[in-house]
């Protein structure tokens, strides 16, 4: 990983370095998330500290700039199952290892809940984001299903064992 870059969790005070890394991965790759950049611009501050009190996430920075994030937590489709949600990484510092060290973070979490593997849904035509997931030992587990914002993107789950 970039020495100047620096992986740690996320919470409330960090609600506007969320709201600035979310909108810029909305905006970047706009096929690679369940929800759309005009949807999460519209949240005010006040939304943008609920979200950032609510989710598990992690953020990863650049002195005091957010460049990379991940989400954990569960998916009420899947009971009982621990998910990486919203992974992104600002272009300039793919292939430095931040995206390993948001999943690593993410996937720790999980295991220290109890944890034995993690899912994930990648669409389709996030062909580098397949591959990223397939080099860190994630597989498909034959679960394909529309979109629920766009029926004609594919989302394909992926999990991985935590031993």
């Amino acid at each position: 990983m970039s020495r100047e870059v620096a992986v740690r969790p996320g919470g409330v005070d960090d609600a506007m370095q969320l709201k600035a890394i979310r909108l810029e991965a909305l905006a970047d790759t706009p096929a690679a998330f369940g929800s759309t950049y005009a949807e999460e611009v519209t949240r005010d501050d006040a939304q943008w500290r609920e979200v950032a009190g609510r989710w598990r996430y992690f953020l990863a920075e650049d002195g005091d700039v957010a460049v990379g994030m991940a989400s954990g937590g569960h998916n009420v489709e899947y009971p009982g199952t621990w998910w990486l949600f919203a992974m992104y990484v600002t272009p300039r510092l793919r292939g430095t290892g931040v995206a390993e060290e948001l999943v690593a973070s993410v996937a720790a979490w999980a295991k220290s809940e109890g944890a034995t593997q993690l899912h994930l849904a990648v669409t389709e035509p996030a062909t580098r984001a397949r591959t990223f997931y397939a080099k860190l030992g994630f597989i498909p587990t034959g679960d394909v299903a529309p979109l629920h914002r766009d029926s004609a993107v594919r989302k394909i789950n992926l999990v991985r064992d935590l031993d």
